[in-house]
C-alpha cells in the first residue's frame, strides 16, 4: 500500500500514525497529494458524535465474556495482543451494537489486552471488516478489485443496479437505514466474481444486474435470499460446466454440501442438549 498519514483523536493526544516504511524515498511520497483507497469503513478520522464520543458505554455481555475467554486462551500471556481482530469482532457482532464499533468499544478491548488504545485503533481504521460508523441493517460490501471487475457484467454495472435502486453511493446509507454500500478490497470469492458480502458474513456471487435486483427487493420485503452462487452453478464451475474432476474421488462425494453438513450439526447439537438436560 501507499504510504498513509492517518489522524486519530485521542482523549490526551493528537497523534499522526501510518502505514509507512523508512526509507527516504517513501518517506518523500508522504509529501505529495496521494489518493490513497479506502480502508475501513467510514472516514479514517475519528469525530465525535452524539452516537459515539468520550461519554459512550460499551460493556460486553456475559457471552461476549465466554467467547473472548475462549479466543484468548489460544494465545500464550505475553502474545495476547494477536487477539486484536477477533475480539473486534466479537464487540461489533455482540447484540445492540448494530453491526459498528464504538471509540468505547475499542478502549474496552485494548484494556482487556494491555496494550494502548492506539494499538487497537490501526487495526479498526485498517479493515473494512469493521465499521466504525452506523450502518444499514443490510451493509453491503461490494468487492471492487480486478477479477470482479471484468468477470461477467462487471462490478461497475453491479455498483450502478445498487445506487439506482436504493438511491445511495458509496459510503452512504439509506434514509431508512436499511442498507448501507461500502466498496471493499478483494473478499476471496475471485472464481464466482462478481459478487458481494453482506455483514460480514453472507457471500452473494456469480451476479448480473437481475440478480442483484432481486436479491434487493427480498431484502425490502423482509425476505432472507438464497447465499452462494445466483445462478445454475452450485461450486465453482466456469460457464462451460464442470470440465475435470467428475468423477469425484474414491469416498468422498464430488463436492461438499455445507447445507449438509450444517443441518447434520445443528442435529447433533440439539440432541447432545438435550440428553445433558
Amino acid at each position: 500500500y501507499s504510504p498513509l498519514i492517518r489522524h486519530f483523536n485521542h482523549p490526551s493526544l493528537d497523534l499522526n500514525f501510518g502505514l509507512m516504511k523508512s526509507s527516504t524515498s517513501l518517506l518523500r511520497l508522504c509529501n505529495r497529494k496521494i489518493l490513497s483507497r479506502g480502508f475501513s469503513a467510514g472516514i479514517v478520522q475519528h469525530r465525535h458524535t452524539e452516537l459515539n464520543n468520550l461519554e459512550t458505554k460499551f460493556e460486553f455481555n456475559a457471552e461476549s465474556k465466554k467467547e473472548i475467554d475462549r479466543v484468548l486462551k489460544k494465545y500464550p500471556p505475553q502474545y495476547k495482543k494477536s487477539a486484536t481482530i477477533p475480539l473486534l469482532y466479537i464487540a461489533q457482532e455482540q447484540e445492540g451494537s448494530e453491526n459498528w464499533l464504538t471509540l468505547a468499544a475499542m478502549n474496552k478491548i485494548a484494556e482487556l489486552l494491555e496494550v494502548p488504545p492506539m494499538n487497537v485503533y490501526e487495526v479498526a481504521t485498517f479493515y473494512t471488516m469493521f465499521n466504525r460508523e452506523p450502518v444499514g441493517k443490510y451493509h453491503i460490501q461490494l468487492c471492487g478489485t480486478t477479477p470482479c471487475m471484468v468477470a461477467g457484467c462487471g462490478k461497475d454495472s453491479i455498483k450502478k443496479v445498487i445506487m439506482d435502486e436504493l438511491g445511495i453511493k458509496d459510503g452512504e446509507t439509506t434514509e431508512d437505514g436499511m442498507f448501507t454500500l461500502t466498496e471493499v478490497e478483494c473478499l476471496g470469492a475471485c472464481v464466482n466474481a462478481p459478487m458481494i458480502q453482506v455483514n460480514n458474513k453472507e457471500f452473494y456471487e456469480h451476479l448480473t444486474e437481475e440478480s442483484t435486483k432481486k436479491l434487493l427487493d427480498t431484502w425490502k420485503s423482509g425476505g432472507t435470499p438464497k447465499e452462494g452462487n445466483q445462478n445454475h452453478v452450485k461450486t465453482c464451475e466456469g460457464p462451460m460446466g464442470k470440465t475435470s474432476l467428475k468423477g469425484g474421488e474414491p469416498g468422498f462425494p464430488e463436492f461438499l454440501d455445507l447445507d449438509k453438513v450444517i443441518a447434520e450439526k445443528k442435529e447433533a447439537d440439539a440432541k447432545k442438549a438435550s440428553e445433558s438436560s
